[in-house]
């Protein structure tokens, strides 16, 4: 496996955006007290975020009734052999998963030393041998519960430019971005097509998460854990941009969690990165057989432990028969 070196590590830090007064305008005092009480607990021993994790997970469970009636939906649709009592434990081990991510996040943004020695990389040569060859990197990721410390984990290892949907809330947007400057070399807006090819014509390794649905406009129907879902067609637009000669590498990035309950005591928890080999024959002249392609692909990686997926997101929203399993 390729050593870590300074090389792989975030080239630049992008420049900050700038402090608005407005953030002090009432509608954003429950933000800054939220930050106020959960910041200094990034600073407790992991083991202890990670119990505050799972009680706040579970919090989220019984007072987010709509996205835990989401969540079971999709649980239902995705495995519908499983039966309810297992899919109900599963549901409730997304949402204890989600609440550790919290932690994991803003330790990932403001504390990333501590996890130092936590992490392993398997398939890191598929990227490389890539990049050696002068291409791009277009990598496939998706909504894990622990997405952004996934993202820190990679920048031990390589540089990458991420594309991101812009918070609607101007105060958060200011926090998230700002937090992930010293993560990601670019963020790129998703609208923001000119950044875009200009990452993938400098050959960088861009995160791509297209795992949800946004409609049909810009989508095509595939079968996702069995079920028709609406499937952005981004991913094969973007693999045709760059050198014609030497188009950009597609592959799919996966992270795993290994919590403290599954360790000895005293133990830090371990994280795993998986790089999958690179597409073949992708993109084709088939915009369904390639979204089923990378559909397939995400399957297989959140089937590692389904339960480290963000399911309470609306994923089979949009049915091509009208069918409507969310109300």
């Amino acid at each position: 496996m390729p050593s870590i070196t300074d090389n792989h590590k975030q080239t630049h830090v992008a420049e900050k955006q700038p402090f608005q007064w407005q953030f002090l305008h009432p509608k954003y005092w429950g933000i800054w007290l939220l930050l106020a009480l959960i910041l200094p607990l990034i600073y407790l021993p992991l083991r202890w975020q990670f119990w505050l994790g799972r009680k706040l997970g579970i919090l989220f469970y019984h007072l987010g009734k709509r996205r835990q009636k989401d969540t079971k939906i999709n649980l239902k649709l995705a495995f519908p052999e499983k039966p309810e009592v297992e899919r109900e434990l599963m549901a409730k081990q997304i949402f204890v998963n989600q609440g550790i991510g919290i932690f994991e996040t803003l330790c990932a943004w403001f504390r990333p030393n501590v996890f130092t020695r936590t992490m392993s990389i398997s398939g890191l040569q598929h990227l490389v041998n890539a990049q050696n060859e002068g291409k791009a990197v277009l990598l496939l990721g998706a909504h894990y519960t622990m997405l952004d410390l996934g993202g820190r984990l990679c920048t031990q290892f390589f540089a990458v430019d991420c594309v991101y949907r812009p918070q609607n809330n101007a105060l958060l947007e200011w926090l998230i971005y700002n937090a992930r400057r010293h993560i990601f070399d670019t963020q790129i807006d998703h609208k923001n097509m000119r950044q875009l090819v200009k990452s993938i014509k400098a050959g960088h390794v861009i995160w791509y998460t297209p795992d949800q649905d946004f409609g049909l406009t810009h989508g095509v129907m595939a079968k996702f854990f069995g079920v028709p879902a609406a499937t952005i067609t981004a991913p094969r637009r973007l693999a045709k941009l760059g050198d014609k000669n030497n188009p950009p590498a597609v592959m799919a990035v996966h992270f795993y969690r290994q919590t403290p309950d599954n360790l000895p005591r005293g133990k830090r928890p371990h994280y795993h990165i998986t790089i999958t080999p690179a597409l073949s024959d992708y993109p084709s002249d088939d915009e369904v057989a390639d979204a089923n392609k990378i559909n397939e692909l995400l399957e297989g990686l959140i089937r590692i432990d389904p339960t480290q997926y963000m399911w309470f997101h609306r994923r089979f929203k949009n049915q091509a028969d009208g069918t409507r399993y969310y109300d």
